[in-house]
């Protein structure tokens, strides 16, 4: 009966029925149509929160005494050497022992009197005379006994008396020569009997009981050095000299740019080791530093070492440090707060600024 009613009233109203069905072809083919785009195109993302996306893994680091160092590669010297010359001609009388040890004071050589005694016996009696004659000047000089040219023609003459005294007091004592100071003779080219002249070399004194060791330390290392530093010099075979820093040139060098120095190091035991090469390593005053891995540095564009840390709103953040020390396992770094915490792994996927969620890395065994 339903469907004889609807026929019959398609029978009546044949345009409005030929309206709906052209209404259903329509909404039929946009039914369609979206079916296939969506079988076609992915449906769009919809926006992911980064923070809840990625994961950071942190480990909190605290600073740590740390004593930075500059090593430096040096030469050893004596820390006084002095080559002595004859100031006066004559016969050598007496020699000391080539590697003799003298202490300060005791008589190394001698020279041939040659007729030094003689003469300072002469210019001691003739001062004598002089000043007795000057004596006697002045009392009768008093009583006005005698003319004012007279009396300084007397002063005049005990006075060349006291020079030439002086002067063979001199000539005798360059016949007797001693050791300025504590050493031992490393060089000795003369022989015993052998005539020298003024100037001619007698022999070479060192002291070796402290060394200096000099060295060169580039421009970028020596803002932080001064004298009175601790140092320690390392020898080739192991063996260690411990002093301190004594010098810093106030210039460097025009054709190196690097600043001379000099080491004072003690040597109580006398090893032969003056102008040998050493290692020198100057310690620096002691400063809170970080010990981290050297995968953990990260470099700026500009070059620059840093850190990637997370702050106290959990935002990752790039950090400069400085770069105290590092071998193949362990860096140094300086220029950090007492207490920081740094990524270790996922700082890669996150950019500076951003939120993340911080996970604690494992302790490393």
């Amino acid at each position: 009966m339903a469907v004889e009613a609807f026929t019959r009233w398609l029978a009546r109203h044949k345009g409005l029925g030929w309206l709906l069905l052209v209404v259903a072809v329509v909404l039929f083919w946009l039914w369609r149509g979206e079916r296939y785009q969506a079988q076609v195109e992915a449906p769009a993302a919809e926006p992911v929160s980064t923070a809840e996306e990625f994961h950071v893994e942190v480990m909190a680091f605290d600073a740590e005494p740390y004593q930075p160092g500059v090593v430096l590669q040096g030469q050893l010297l004596p820390h006084r050497t002095l080559v002595m010359r004859t100031r006066a001609s004559g016969t050598l009388t007496r020699l000391p022992r080539l590697g003799q040890t003298v202490t300060e004071g005791d008589p190394l050589l001698t020279l041939s009197d040659d007729g030094r005694t003689v003469k300072l016996a002469r210019a001691e009696a003739e001062y004598r005379l002089r000043q007795a004659e000057v004596t006697a000047a002045t009392r009768l000089r008093r009583n006005q006994m005698i003319s004012e040219t007279d009396y300084l023609a007397l002063k005049s003459a005990a006075a060349m008396a006291e020079a030439g005294l002086a002067e063979a007091r001199l000539a005798l004592s360059h016949t007797r020569i001693e050791a300025p100071f504590t050493g031992s003779i490393d060089a000795l080219p003369v022989e015993l009997g052998q005539f020298v002249q003024t100037g001619d070399v007698l022999l070479t004194l060192v002291d070796v009981s402290t060394l200096k060791l000099s060295a060169a330390a580039p421009q970028q290392q020596v803002a932080e050095l001064a004298p009175g530093l601790p140092v320690t010099a390392v020898l080739l075979d192991g063996r260690e000299l411990t002093g301190e820093l004594e010098f810093v040139a106030q210039s460097a060098d025009v054709n190196t740019r690097s600043f001379m120095l000099e080491a004072r190091l003690d040597n109580p035991r006398g090893w032969r080791v003056a102008g040998a090469s050493a290692e020198l390593n100057i310690a620096l005053s002691l400063r809170p530093a970080y010990r981290l891995s050297p995968a953990l540095l990260a470099l700026d564009a500009n070059g620059r070492p840093g850190v990637h840390i997370v702050d106290e709103q959990d935002r990752m953040q790039w950090v400069p440090v400085t770069l105290l020390g590092i071998t193949p396992d362990e860096a140094w770094i300086g220029g950090l707060p007492a207490s920081v915490r740094l990524i270790t792994r996922g700082a890669g996927f996150v950019t500076e600024g951003e939120g993340v969620r911080v996970r604690d890395a494992e302790p490393v065994p």
